[in-house]
């Protein structure tokens, strides 16, 4: 630890009862791919140490998939997703064994939690995803989190976990979230490039101008690094949680409140869960075109979409899935969950609602998107 001073933003940091950190594969893995026994016994001691200044510790960890490679003989991780699957099941044990191992040396225990989007997003699975850790992390427990990785439907993107964590820092009431990379901070630019500069600190979205796309691939692994970092930076601090973006090595620095990588200061306030996964974590599956007064409707008055508004419909989608609301001169103004198919839609443009029951029954008097279920942009 160094004797640097703590800069007066950093009490945000210093000040935190309630921490998640986030650790990537690449702050865990060897030059040859595999979990290195001596980076987790390092990061460890700094969750321990911060756990024994009175500190809950939520811990989200990448690193699977890279732990079941040797024992499956695989040299690198595989491309298709059945087998990242399958490496994902053997190296989850083994990596939870490594962590459990690693706290019992401070007489912490471990907890593992295998969550999905669906565990923070809806509603019964998140009241009882926040239950779990409540009572864990009242009974001393530190939680391992990781992406379940083994049931994925989606193609196993590297820095998911990073919007995962930012998810659950706000399921669990974070004070702040430390995500650790293999770069120290946010720069202005690649970081190996001559001149550039590290940002210390991030109070506003106008503050990236010009930043995101010199750093959207600083991190050099994978597919995503910085980005989703930087994604996950925005929903935590959307919903007043202060981010620390640093390496793996400077993690015990960061949590003592030293000047080291950038802070991300909170600049919001909380927000329903719902909200921050249609915003941050998801693809729309197709859009809608509004009418001017349904634009209003949803973005003034905060109502839900009906189909009397809408204009035109696009892609693919079905029933659940998040679609794209567009203005009239296609401008995205929000995003929400459609309760109708794309090969419904066309027939009930432009009809009231109570048309719509009177001549198709009571099933078609909902909404084409409840408001509940809607994020405007």
């Amino acid at each position: 630890m160094t004797d640097r001073p703590i800069l007066p933003g950093r009490a945000v940091v210093t000040g935190a009862r309630r921490v998640v950190v986030k650790v990537g594969s690449s702050s865990l893995t060897t030059a040859e791919g595999g979990i290195d026994p001596q980076r987790v016994s390092a990061l460890v001691d700094v969750l321990a140490s911060k756990r024994a200044a009175g500190s809950e510790v939520v811990l989200v960890s990448s690193g699977a998939i890279a732990a079941g490679l040797s024992p499956l003989g695989l040299r690198k991780r595989p491309r298709a997703l059945a087998a990242q699957q399958a490496a994902a099941s053997v190296g989850q044990g083994l990596l939870v064994h490594r962590y459990t191992e690693e706290l019992a040396r401070h007489g912490l225990t471990a907890g593992q939690v295998l969550l999905t989007l669906d565990d923070v997003t809806r509603r019964s699975h998140y009241r009882n995803a926040h239950q779990t850790f409540t009572k864990l992390l009242e009974l001393g427990v530190i939680p391992i989190v990781n992406e379940n990785d083994t049931v994925a439907t989606t193609e196993i993107r590297f820095g998911d976990n990073d919007r995962l964590a930012a998810l659950v820092a706000h399921l669990v009431h974070a004070d702040l979230l430390l995500l650790l990379s293999d770069v120290d901070g946010l720069y202005d630019g690649p970081p190996h490039r001559p001149g550039t500069n590290l940002i210390p600190e991030v109070r506003s979205e106008a503050d990236l101008d010009g930043v995101l796309v010199g750093a959207a691939g600083a991190a050099g692994v994978g597919t995503g690094g910085m980005a989703t970092k930087l994604d996950a930076a925005s929903i935590a601090t959307g919903s007043g949680i202060p981010v620390v973006l640093t390496s793996a090595d400077k993690a015990a620095a960061a949590l003592a409140g030293e000047p080291v990588g950038t802070l991300f200061h909170a600049s919001g306030r909380r927000r329903p869960t719902r909200q921050l996964w249609l915003r941050h974590a998801t693809e729309a599956k197709g859009s809608v075109v509004l009418d001017a007064g349904a634009v209003r409707a949803v973005v003034e008055r905060d109502a839900s979409l009906l189909a009397a508004g809408i204009t035109s419909v696009a892609g693919g989608f079905v029933a659940g899935d998040p679609v794209d609301l567009l203005g009239p001169d296609g401008t995205v103004v929000a995003r929400g969950l459609v309760n109708f198919d794309a090969t419904e839609l066309p027939d009930l443009l432009g009809r009231s609602t109570k048309d719509l029951k009177r001549e198709l029954g009571a099933a078609y008097e909902r909404e084409v998107v409840h408001r509940d279920d809607l994020v405007v942009f």
